[in-house]
């Protein structure tokens, strides 16, 4: 069974720093970590969830035009672990953050086209 677990959310003021991470397990061999593409997505209250950043098994990324230059993603196959390192943050970034694998790569920051999902983090930015 698959599992994603994320950690590192809590609450920062604005323009300050915060890293996230996302340990996974489970996966099958054959189905390895290193061989899905994984994401950060976030969702704030009364809105839809929203791809943050994403990352394919080859190691490109892709992200959001509100997040680029801001936040980095990366992975560590040899410890199953998604991060995302948040700096300069600001108010409009609160909001439960979820990781979340699948096995193709294309269109990274597509909710609908992820098979796993954790439960969240929260991270709030006040002003």
């Amino acid at each position: 069974l698959v599992q994603l677990v994320e950690s590192g959310g809590g609450s920062v003021q604005s323009g300050g720093s915060l890293r996230l991470s996302c340990a996974a397990s489970g996966f099958t061999t054959g189905y390895t970590y290193s061989r899905h593409s994984v994401g950060w997505f976030r969702q704030a209250p009364g809105k839809e969830r929203e791809g943050v950043a994403g990352i394919n098994d080859g190691g490109s990324t892709s992200y959001a035009d509100s997040v680029k230059g801001r936040f980095t993603i990366s992975r560590d196959n040899a410890k199953n672990t998604l991060y995302l390192q948040m700096n300069i943050v600001k108010p409009e970034d609160t909001a439960m953050y979820y990781c979340a694998a699948k096995l193709n790569r294309g269109l990274l920051l597509r909710p609908s086209l992820y098979t796993y999902w954790g439960q969240g983090t929260q991270v709030t930015v006040s002003s």
